[in-house]
């Protein structure tokens, strides 16, 4: 589908990868996938590696595992920034050669006194354009220089942002910035908006902590359209930042904020980050689940909310917990076995996953509770399960382990009337013997159903584990 201007819709993310995807960025990116998708255009991927100290090929790895984790998939490799630095100083120089920038002389120490004397006069932190009209012959023979832009300093920049509303910024306040630097590489300002126009980028969707660069970066679109045409300005969509519970911008001191966190540590299924990033900021109605495919159909920049979104990470586990409820038990087995580790049997796993997911809200939580199945004898008990075997509790157990080994049925069914018929005979009521069960069958208070413990351990290794903890005076 084409965008307003009749032109295919193209977006992009542009991360640096100078660390781990954090959410913010991953929601970046699912918007701008999500838009293209919607209007049947491409979604494309720039790595913005320019900082070489900092940028690193193992940030640049898990940024992509992130994305492909989340189910984002763009429409061409990704374009490397550092790549393409030639492309951007021949931009430069033609803003150069046609009167749209200057070559300024400025030292570095006449740079700092004029920020000295701007700071001592509480005024704006700005280049006072003191070589904009000056002759580059008054500068000394060989000396080295930068190429600034020459911003119109009369009038105002407007911007209709699709989510921001009309935003109005006078020229005047904006400065002649550095394009590119002594030592002829290109700085940010200028790498973006020459690989926005390369890759044909119709709508730039991003934080809106980038939405001064926006004003920045027009009026080097608006000089190269003017010098060669074909450079549109872009639509914008300058979305706002998530924040954490306290309202504060989203930090690592909110606890974890790196997608790949999510995953590893918090145990999140992919399709419940995703449907909880969507939602963040972006709404439809009422719905709070989403399926990628009506995101896809659903999504468009006019649900994009103006305020920032409050980071609720009970909300994502409640989340997690339906998209448990509603995966194929063998994909959680997988994943559950992953966190228990060699010992972990997938097909036990597969068949216990129906009762165990029932009240899980991670794949945590799901190894948590499937950790019984593997123990060794004797179980380790927690101090609230050997609470529970006192020696009255071990006597029961002992009755127990007699009548249970007389089963031959060994189905939950069989296993209920059995038990409950002995729990009658004690005179008691079948929690009073579950209880003490539990907690020799599986070293915890909590676990599924008692019965469903009982099938999937098995006959022999549920007498096993219930001896271990039946009195040896009742056994005789």
């Amino acid at each position: 589908m084409a965008s307003e201007t009749g032109k295919e819709v193209v977006t992009r993310f542009a991360p640096s990868p100078t660390g781990f995807l954090h959410i913010g960025g991953a929601r970046t990116a699912l918007f701008n996938w999500l838009y293209a998708r919607h209007h049947g255009g491409k979604a494309l991927l720039r790595i913005e590696d320019t900082d070489r100290k900092r940028s690193t090929q193992e940030a640049i790895d898990k940024i992509i595992e992130g994305l492909d984790w989340l189910g984002l998939d763009f429409d061409e490799a990704p374009v490397f920034q550092s790549d393409r630095a030639a492309r951007h100083a021949e931009v430069a120089n033609q803003l150069l050669e046609a009167g749209h920038a200057y070559k300024c002389f400025a030292t570095p120490e006449e740079l700092e006194e004029m920020r000295a004397e701007q700071r001592a006069n509480k005024q704006p932190m700005r280049y006072d354009r003191r070589w904009r009209d000056r002759d580059e012959s008054e500068a000394p023979a060989g000396a080295p220089y930068v190429i600034r832009l020459k911003v119109p300093t009369e009038g105002e920049t407007v911007i209709e942002d699709e989510v921001q509303g009309k935003v109005t910024v006078k020229n005047a306040e904006i400065d002649d910035y550095v394009l590119l630097r002594a030592d002829g590489t290109p700085t940010y300002m200028l790498a973006v908006v020459v690989d926005d126009h390369d890759m044909g980028v119709t709508h730039i969707i991003r934080g809106d902590d980038h939405l001064n660069n926006a004003f920045r970066q027009l009026p080097v679109i608006r000089a190269m359209n003017e010098i060669e045409g074909g450079w549109p300005d872009p639509v914008y969509a300058h979305v706002p930042l998530i924040h954490g519970s306290d309202g504060a911008k989203l930090s690592k001191r909110h606890g974890a904020v790196g997608v790949e966190a999510y995953r590893d540590e918090e145990g999140v299924l992919p399709e419940a980050l995703f449907n909880y990033l969507l939602r963040l900021g972006w709404g439809h109605g009422d719905r709070e689940e989403v399926t990628r495919e009506e995101a896809i159909e659903l999504f468009d920049l006019d649900g994009v909310g103006k305020s920032p979104s409050r980071f609720d990470i009970k909300k994502l586990q409640n989340l997690n917990g339906h998209y448990i409820r509603e995966a194929d038990d063998a994909r959680l087995a997988a994943l559950v076995a992953e966190k228990l580790g060699p010992d972990a049997d997938e097909a036990l796993l597969t068949e216990a996953m129906p009762v165990l997911k029932t009240r899980a809200r991670s794949i945590n939580e799901l190894a948590d509770g499937a950790a019984f199945l593997f123990q060794k004898r004797p179980l380790e008990m927690t101090e609230k399960a050997a609470g529970l075997l006192d020696d009255e509790a071990r006597d029961r157990l002992s009755g127990l382990s007699k009548v249970l080994a007389e089963e031959n049925s060994w189905t939950i069914e069989a296993l209920e009337a059995t038990t409950k018929s002995y729990a009658e005979q004690l005179e008691l009521g079948l929690g009073k013997l579950a209880q003490p069960m539990r907690a020799a069958l599986t070293g915890t208070t909590t676990s599924p159903g008692i019965f469903d413990v009982l099938v999937l351990l098995g006959k022999d290794e549920s007498l096993a584990r219930i001896d271990a903890q039946a009195s040896p005076a009742g056994k005789e």
